[in-house]
C-alpha cells in the first residue's frame, strides 16, 4: 500500500512536466521528486515515457534548427522528466537514451529548417500532448 501512496505521490508531478508541452513559456518548472524505495526496474507506463523522451529530443533540435529560441525548455523538461521518474541510473541511462535518439534521428536528417522540419515539430507537440494526457489518465 505504501508504494502504491509513493506511486501516486511521484506520478502526480508527472502532469507538471507532460502538460507543459502544451505552454511554450519559458517559466521554469519546479518539481520535487518523491524517492521510491525498491521501485521496479519497468513499469507498465515504460513505452510511453520513453516515447515521451525521444519526442522531446526531437523536439529539442528542430525548434534550435528552425530559430525559436526556445531550445533549452524542451531539455529541461527532460532534465524535469528524468528527476522525476529516473530513480535508478538504469533508468536514467534508459530515458536519457530516448531523448537522444529523437535529437541525432532528426540531426541526420535535417541540416536547415524546411516546411516538412516545421510540421514534424507541429506533430510531436500534439503527439506529445495527447501522450501525456493519457499517460497521466491511466497511471492515477
Amino acid at each position: 500500500m505504501r508504494k502504491q501512496t509513493q506511486r501516486k505521490q511521484n506520478l502526480s508531478q508527472l502532469p507538471l512536466i507532460l502538460l507543459s508541452m502544451t505552454f511554450l513559456s519559458l517559466a521554469p518548472v519546479t518539481l520535487h521528486p518523491v524517492k521510491l524505495q525498491a521501485a521496479p526496474e519497468n513499469r507498465p507506463y515504460d513505452a510511453g515515457l520513453l516515447r515521451l523522451s525521444e519526442i522531446l529530443g526531437a523536439v529539442h533540435y528542430l525548434r534550435a534548427l528552425c530559430g525559436i529560441n526556445d531550445e533549452l525548455i524542451w531539455r529541461d523538461k527532460m532534465l524535469d522528466l528524468i528527476k522525476a521518474e529516473g530513480v535508478t541510473s538504469k533508468r536514467k541511462a534508459k530515458l536519457t537514451k530516448s531523448f537522444n535518439k529523437g535529437y541525432k534521428s532528426f540531426q541526420r536528417t535535417y541540416r536547415r529548417c524546411t516546411p516538412s522540419a516545421k510540421t514534424a515539430i507541429n506533430l510531436f507537440l500534439e503527439e506529445g500532448i495527447e501522450l501525456s494526457e493519457k499517460l497521466v489518465t491511466t497511471n492515477q
